[in-house]
């Protein structure tokens, strides 16, 4: 699976990953992207600290830029169309230009974002260019930073820092009317899936057209007219009202069944404005009596804690690389992962969720606790919960690892606030997978 999003996917779509220009600028030389002068050429979506990004300079560096001119050859266009840029992850604060005007910036190491350039560019612009300053102190302590180290060079259990553009980067073109967000939610004693969308642009008299198959072979489908920007409609599956006529559908590491789901957006007289292609699958996951269950049986998990580091790109790894991390996995006899101190890649998830393996999905932590502790975590946290949950690889959520970032809960009241606020704040989100508050300790 190539595609950046393998839960959201659309045919139209230009990978930016490659060759970018480059350059350090921690004397903070650069205001702007025409008076960069970029030294270096850099592999996106490798950092430089990493060697596959042809630097490979671990020293501690605050500021660089990134510059690259894009031809839209690869993207059909019209009036109406809106061109998007996404990043998978920028490390830490990313500013970003288009032809030279502001289109907007991002703040948070791990999660991902997405511009609108529409307004920055002509309709019959045949190239763009692009830059990007990202901005990161290697030493700061109340940000998430996971595993990366503090200090020159990495020492005991810490790895080495992750500056800039360490994930992918794409561009996409979407109608006026389009689809924004999916998240898929089965729900396993009833057998159904609700879908949750939220569509821009729309108008009154569009429609949704919902479609799950397996095998090629539909099971359910809807269309549902649209009353307002958000829709929420529940289909039925299938349903003999056994467990083994059930079984077939159902997800777990030994029978990792998932349905292709595609959802469409539909005018007023039923022609396709825009259309996602996707997945979900059905299955529970919960906790009684000190047992955890998948799909209403006592269900031992066997897991690994997977730290996400790979030699020659570090936090970084191509899809055949993430597909082999699981496979190994599996082979090693595990049936599930904690991805320790780190958000990782999507495609990382659809190899979980396509060969079947448990994921505990962790924020990786700040060190230091102060108000920007509290505020950087709760915003990032929100994003990665959102960003992954329909993934039915993901079995529980844990927003603290070991105490990190809260070093004085014996002692301090605000401390354990934000562990109970972080849980709850999860819980709120998705309240349908266990929530561990602080692994570890």
């Amino acid at each position: 699976m190539d595609h950046p999003r393998p839960q959201f996917r659309r045919d139209d779509w230009l990978s930016l990953d490659g060759a970018w220009q480059f350059c350090f600028d921690d004397e903070a030389r650069f205001r702007r992207p025409a008076d960069v002068s970029a030294d270096r050429v850099i592999q996106v979506p490798y950092a430089p600290e990493a060697p596959l990004s042809g630097i490979g300079d671990t020293g501690f560096h605050h500021r660089c830029w990134y510059l690259r001119r894009v031809p839209l050859a690869g993207l059909r266009r019209s009036a109406d169309d809106r061109l998007l840029l996404h990043f998978g992850a920028v490390d830490y604060r990313a500013t970003v230009w288009v032809d030279g005007r502001r289109a907007g910036e991002h703040v948070g190491g791990h999660s991902p974002f997405t511009l609108d350039l529409t307004d920055c560019i002509a309709t019959d612009a045949r190239e763009v260019a692009i830059a990007v300053l990202a901005e990161d102190d290697p030493q700061d302590m109340h940000k998430p930073r996971g595993k990366q180290d503090w200090l020159p060079k990495p020492h005991g259990i810490w790895y080495p820092r992750t500056t800039g553009i360490w994930r992918s980067v794409w561009l996409e073109r979407v109608p006026a009317a389009h689809l924004a967000r999916l998240r898929w939610t089965p729900e396993f004693s009833s057998w159904c899936m609700t879908l949750g969308a939220r569509i821009e642009g729309g108008r009154a008299g569009m429609s949704l057209a919902i479609t799950l198959e397996v095998d090629g072979q539909p099971v359910a489908q809807a269309r549902v007219a649209l009353a307002g920007p958000d829709v929420q409609h529940t289909l039925h599956l299938p349903d003999a009202g056994i467990d083994d006529a059930r079984h077939n559908l159902q997800w777990s590491p030994e029978h990792p069944q998932l349905i292709d789901a595609r959802v469409e957006l539909l005018d007023e007289g039923g022609a396709v404005v825009d259309r996602v292609d996707g997945y979900t699958a059905m299955r529970s996951v919960r906790t009684e009596d000190g047992l955890f269950l998948l799909n209403d049986r006592p269900y031992e998990l066997r897991m690994v804690l997977d730290q996400g580091y790979w030699p020659g790109g570090q936090m970084t790894a191509t899809s055949a690389e993430l597909r082999a991390d699981i496979e190994a996995t599996r082979r090693l006899g595990f049936n599930g992962a904690r991805k320790h101190q780190k958000s990782e890649d999507p495609r990382w998830l659809y190899w979980a969720d396509r060969l079947g393996l448990c994921v505990w999905a962790e924020m990786p932590s700040a060190y230091g606790f102060s108000d920007r502790t509290v505020h950087n975590l709760c915003e990032e946290w929100r994003a990665l919960v959102e960003r992954d949950l329909s993934h039915p690889c993901v079995v529980a959520w844990v927003p603290v690892n070991e105490s990190w970032g809260v070093p004085a809960l014996p002692t301090q009241p605000r401390q354990v606030d934000l562990v109970r606020s972080l849980y709850h704040l999860t819980r709120a989100l998705d309240g349908s997978r266990p929530v561990v508050g602080n692994d570890g300790w």
